[in-house]
């Protein structure tokens, strides 16, 4: 399995279908789990995608907007359940509190979980305690506040072998080099710059329900992998604009502009059966790689660049 992986939960918009569940993503990233946007049915999802909730460390909401949220009780309630071993925090736009601490508060249950809120007031960056990489927030455009998520791995550095082996740095010595930035070896100091080449740090972005905006483009910059919506198909885009949302054609352009590696299309409208015109819509603007979501199917971050 993938360290590295989205798993897709659901990909329906407003109404679920047959074949689409409510919205509901969970991004792997080592030993982190982060459950973007929990739908209904997104415990029972789990499920049969063979995930646990001991996987989740984090849950980010980006709107309160019932198919983006009403997964949260079940979700809650669960993670108790199961006495999770450990806190799980949780990120959504701070003006829906009131709905945050009805769904955490549906019905009665025991708390064994520490849940940890962080309601977001103003866009920028986040508290990700322990986490490998940064958490920021950043506003979208709907009718009720709606942040985007971007995790982004810090910039690291890949030794060479081959180069340690020349300037005869072995054994214990390699892990003190790495250590302290700089060792003695036969009366010359090595550095890590003299055996090691930066390595950038890998990069996902999530946007759900919005219009073109600002936000958007600065979540999906130089992104490793995008995950957006892709309601509508342009025929609709008169419904797009007015309800808040884009098409396959909007999100395809947005990756080409913004050098995306992985384009990944989801939050799809009832109205659409075949998924086949999102998917042609988009290859006409964007050449690199694009995944129409499926439900329960699991997408590989890019190898590292």
């Amino acid at each position: 399995m993938s360290q590295r992986e989205l798993v897709v939960l659901g990909t329906a918009s407003q109404v679920p279908t047959k074949v689409r569940n409510h919205n509901g993503y969970l991004l792997r990233w080592g030993a982190e789990g982060v459950l973007f946007d929990p739908g209904e049915g997104t415990q029972r999802q789990m499920s049969y995608a063979g995930v646990s909730v001991t996987d989740l460390t984090r849950i980010a909401i980006t709107h309160f907007h019932g198919d983006h949220s009403l997964g949260l009780p079940g979700i809650v309630q669960r993670i108790n359940l199961d006495r999770v071993p450990h806190p799980v925090h949780a990120y959504y736009p701070a003006s829906g509190e009131v709905f945050f601490d009805r769904l955490c508060n549906a019905t009665a249950f025991r708390h064994n979980v520490e849940l940890c809120p962080h309601p977001i007031t103003a866009a920028g960056p986040l508290i990700a305690e322990d986490a490998p990489f940064d958490l920021v927030a950043v506003a979208l455009s709907h009718p009720v506040d709606t942040f985007g998520y971007r995790l982004t791995e810090p910039n690291g550095r890949r030794i060479l072998p081959a180069r340690l082996r020349e300037l005869g740095v072995r054994g214990p010595a390699i892990g003190r080099l790495q250590e302290r930035g700089a060792i003695e070896v036969e009366g010359r100091t090595i550095t890590m710059a003299e055996v090691s080449v930066e390595r950038p740090g890998q990069s996902f972005a999530f946007v759900m329900d919005t219009r073109l905006c600002d936000g958007v483009y600065e979540l999906a910059a130089d992104a490793d992998m995008l995950v957006i919506e892709a309601t509508f198909l342009d025929a609709d885009a008169h419904l797009a604009e007015e309800y808040g949302h884009l098409t396959a054609a909007q999100a395809a352009q947005v990756a080409a502009d913004c050098g995306v590696r992985k384009l990944v299309l989801t939050h799809f409208s009832q109205r659409y059966q075949s998924l086949d015109p999102h998917l042609a819509e988009a290859e006409k603007y964007f050449a690199g790689e694009i995944v129409v979501a499926r439900d329960l199917t699991r997408i590989p971050l890019p190898p590292r660049r």
